[in-house]
């Protein structure tokens, strides 16, 4: 069988299902970021206050550290198909609910919930490693996430036009309302035109559901450590919500929620101990087994690239008004410069990870990355705006060719558990941002920009732990047959 061309501008087998992953991802992030280009017509129809905006801001990506663990776990037993047609659909109703919000309550319940949708971005990783052979998988996986990130860009300069045209008050309504639509449409598009896997292929399915699967004694104590990260991040947001923060919850509702999140994560722990209880008790052969180390590298660098892109996302526009005197609509416009990096970088970091080796790649990246954040920590006054947002954009290509060259690997550790792989080092994207926002808010801002420099060379530092992906990794089907899955 003749292997179907790498063509952009085909529309069928693996290059139709590449467009419609980054379509999907594209529509989760537009409705993941709906609010915040209307914040401003939001805020002025609820006579918000400044706190209650940034609760609506932070409550918007409190469930997806945990979602994106839950999806990747759904991924790898049911298929992308389906779960992704799922998420689009269900999520479409806290949209809709947000859309017709009728007090602030409601707009925080319904922002809330919205932040599952942006565990989407798990869901193509799988798929797009199904349909591409490892030679393309970089460059793949680069622009299905580059490409579907911009959905973030999409909303900031579309929206508020479309809201400008409904007019009136209701207009922000009326344009939220219309990202729903488009989710709940794009659900029935997806679910019929897309199918797991290419005809004659085995989609593997994982062993266990609700619990990442190691193969030694070694691999679950290092999978214990990792899931402390995650559960500190959520810890921090409950501290912004607490009175510390923006006072949403009390000190006695804060106090509850950091127990049921010790509980929580006492018994994940007790669940993955269960559910890879073997490795006490068995041997397992080489085609059975992966390194979970290569998963806690890639968390570790996503943490330093992903996690720093949403902080300064986040940040910049107001980092620029206030460094060079600007007005917002002007600073917005000029720290928009980072966020569109993301069409070209991102697919380029796949791409050179392909063709030059993945450990080496991610070591150029990585080290870039440090130097270039800790060059921003030297933007004032003094320094002229062109010479910043060059500045800015060189440290832009840094951190999301980094992002592509961390998730070309992800899908060449074991197939099967590619989903939850991609999950955790995705959770661990948001944990950084956490991280990082925290940071800010509680520092200045060349401390910001030099704490996640020194993050980017701790993940340097663990780069030399991690092994490149060689040769094939193995799988085993239901009745026991090993395929071997070509890798580099």
């Amino acid at each position: 069988m003749v292997e179907q061309k790498f063509n952009l501008f085909s529309f069928s087998g693996k290059m139709k299902i590449m467009h419609l992953s980054w379509g999907a991802f594209f529509i989760t992030f537009l409705v993941w970021f709906n609010a915040a280009p209307l914040m401003s017509l939001i805020a002025a129809s609820f006579n918000l206050s400044h706190d209650q905006i940034k609760t609506l801001l932070i409550l918007n990506v409190a469930l997806t550290t945990p979602a994106r663990i839950i999806v990747g776990m759904l991924t790898d037993r049911f298929g992308p198909r389906k779960v992704y047609s799922l998420l689009l659909a269900i999520c479409s109703i806290p949209c809709f609910l947000f859309a017709l919000a009728s007090s602030f309550e409601q707009l925080a319940f319904a922002r809330f919930l919205l932040g599952f949708i942006g565990a989407g971005f798990v869901i193509g990783i799988r798929m797009i490693s199904e349909w591409f052979p490892a030679k393309e998988l970089g460059l793949a996986q680069g622009l299905y996430a580059g490409w579907g990130n911009f959905g973030s860009a999409a909303a900031a300069f579309s929206l508020p036009v479309i809201a400008l045209v409904f007019g009136e008050e209701n207009g922000w309504r009326y344009a939220i309302g219309l990202t729903g639509l488009l989710s709940l449409a794009f659900a029935f598009i997806y679910y019929t035109n897309v199918s797991d896997s290419p005809k004659n292929s085995t989609y593997f399915k994982a062993a266990n559901f609700g619990a990442l699967e190691v193969t030694s004694k070694l691999d679950l104590c290092l999978l214990l450590i990792m899931k402390l990260p995650i559960y500190a991040s959520l810890a921090l947001l409950t501290w912004k919500l607490s009175p510390s923060g923006v006072a949403m919850l009390t000190s006695g509702a804060a106090n509850l929620v950091y127990l049921l999140l010790c509980i929580v994560m006492f018994i994940d722990s007790l669940h993955s101990i269960k559910l890879n209880r073997s490795v006490f008790t068995k041997t397992f052969a080489d085609h059975e087994r992966y390194d979970f180390k290569q998963v806690a590298v890639l968390n570790v660098l996503y943490f330093s690239t992903f996690g720093s892109e949403l902080a300064v996302v986040s940040m910049l526009p107001l980092f620029f008004a206030q460094t060079f005197d600007l007005g917002i609509a002007q600073a917005g416009l000029l720290a928009s410069s980072y966020a569109f990096m993301n069409l070209m970088s991102r697919p380029a970091g796949g791409w050179l990870s392909d063709r030059f080796g993945r450990k080496s790649i991610l070591f150029i990246l990585t080290s870039g990355l440090a130097i270039s954040y800790f060059a921003v920590a030297q933007i004032d006054n003094n320094w002229s705006i062109t010479s910043a947002i060059l500045m800015v954009m060189l440290c832009s290509f840094f951190v999301q060719s980094g992002e592509g060259a961390v998730f070309a690997v992800v899908p060449l550790i074991k197939r099967r558990l590619t989903g939850q792989i991609a999950g955790m080092t995705g959770a661990y994207g948001n944990a950084g941002a956490v991280f990082f926002l925290t940071i800010y808010s509680i520092t200045t801002v060349e401390i910001f920009f030099y704490v996640i420099a020194a993050s980017a060379v701790f993940s340097f530092i663990a780069l030399f732990f991690m092994t490149e992906p060689k040769g094939y990794i193995s799988e085993t089907n239901k009745n026991g047959e090993v395929t071997l899955i070509k890798v580099s």
